[in-house]
This record gives C-alpha cells, structure tokens and sequence, in this order.
C-alpha cells in the first residue's frame, strides 16, 4: 500500500476490533455490561468514519433543536441496525458496508460546499438512513464473533449504550473545536478546504476498503 492509503491505513484498523478485544469478545460468557459498553465507546471514539461523518453533519449547525434531531436521527438509525443485525444475523458484506460508509463521509462533505450545510439539506431522514448503513458496519464487526447467545442481547445493549456514550463524547469535542473555529476571522475560508478534505477523506476511506476487500490486493 502507497500513498495516501497507507496514511490512511493506522485509523482504518483502529475501527476494527482490536485484537485484544476480539479475544475478549469470542471467549468470553455471561452479561458484562461495563466493559461491553467501553467496548462500544471506544469503537466509537476510534473510528475515524464515524467521527468524520459526525463532523460534516454539525459542520454548520449552530441551533440546539437541530442537533439533536440530526444525532437523535443517527443514534435511531444506527442502534436499530447494530442490533437487529447481530440478533437477526444479517449476512452483511463487511467490506461492502464500509466503503458506502466512506462515501457518506463525502457525501456530507458534498453537501456542506454545495448547500452550505444547511438543516434543510441535511434533513433528519437523510441522517437517519446514513446512521442505519452505520449500524449496519457496526453489527458485521460484531458478527465476527461468536458472542454468548445467552447474554447476547444484553452485552449489545450495552455495547450500544456504549456507542451513544462515545457519540456525545466525540460531539462535544467537535462541537466546542468548531465553536472557537467560527469565532477566527478566517472560518469561511478555510471552512471550504475543511470540506474539500472532508470530501477526499471519505473517498480514500472508501479506496481503501475496497483495495482490502479484493483478492490479490491486500496490502501487506
């Protein structure tokens, strides 16, 4: 792997599960709320897609009503998927899932430049069907391993909980990084090469899942 893929190759594997984790995950039996639920914050927090995506979704938010539509459509979207997937063992393509998950990235990306963001463009059932292909990667992770069907659901509530913990986390931040970015002078400026990255960024993440995914390419 070359180039901007190889850069792009450290947060790729971090949206993975760990090593360590997924021997936890394939072994391990009974409910353990606490640890499944850092289990789903870290995922969350780690995976660059998701973080990405939330950051062109407030992008140009400013309006607390909106927000929380926009995340609340997401959190809905993406927790019916995660665990309807795993209990209902879905047969997802894992490599399939996230590439579309990268184009979402510049699919929002697209839309901040071209419609500036806006809450009309960014409507609520667009993040939610967004938030459900997000899910959908979540549960083929999960899906990899073979969780104790007694605790089954409890340990994917609790991963989920995890996940929305991870969510608010990884919001705040976003949204007091881009509270004192729009106070700069510059902000509009170089808000439009933010989203041209945001836009490239999407698109390598999608390359990049798909160079994995096909046989012969794997990257050593």
């Amino acid at each position: 792997m070359s180039g901007p893929l190889l850069l792009l190759s450290a947060p790729l594997l971090a949206h993975n599960v760990a090593a360590t984790d997924g021997a936890f995950l394939s072994t391990t039996s009974g409910a353990h709320p606490g640890v499944f639920s850092y289990l789903g914050a870290k995922h969350m927090v780690t995976g660059v897609d998701h973080v990405l995506f939330l950051l062109g979704a407030v992008f140009y938010l400013s309006s607390v009503r909106e927000l929380v539509l926009l995340a609340s459509a997401f959190t809905v979207g993406h927790s019916l998927t995660l665990v309807t997937g795993v209990l209902a063992e879905w047969p997802v393509s894992e490599v399939l899932i996230d590439a579309l998950i990268g184009l979402s990235v510049s699919y929002k990306a697209w839309d901040n430049l071209r419609h500036g963001g806006t809450f009309r463009s960014t409507l609520p059932w667009i993040v939610l069907a967004i938030g459900l292909l997000h899910g959908l990667g979540l549960a083929s992770k999960l899906s990899a391993f073979a969780l104790d069907p007694a605790a089954r659901l409890a340990n994917l509530l609790a991963f989920n909980l995890g996940i929305e913990l991870g969510q608010l986390l990884v919001l705040g931040g976003l949204l007091l990084l881009l509270g004192w970015w729009r106070s700069r002078p510059g902000f509009t400026r170089e808000a439009r090469w933010a989203n041209y990255l945001l836009l490239l960024s999407g698109l390598l993440l999608c390359a990049a899942q798909l160079r994995i995914g096909l046989p012969g390419l794997t990257p050593s």
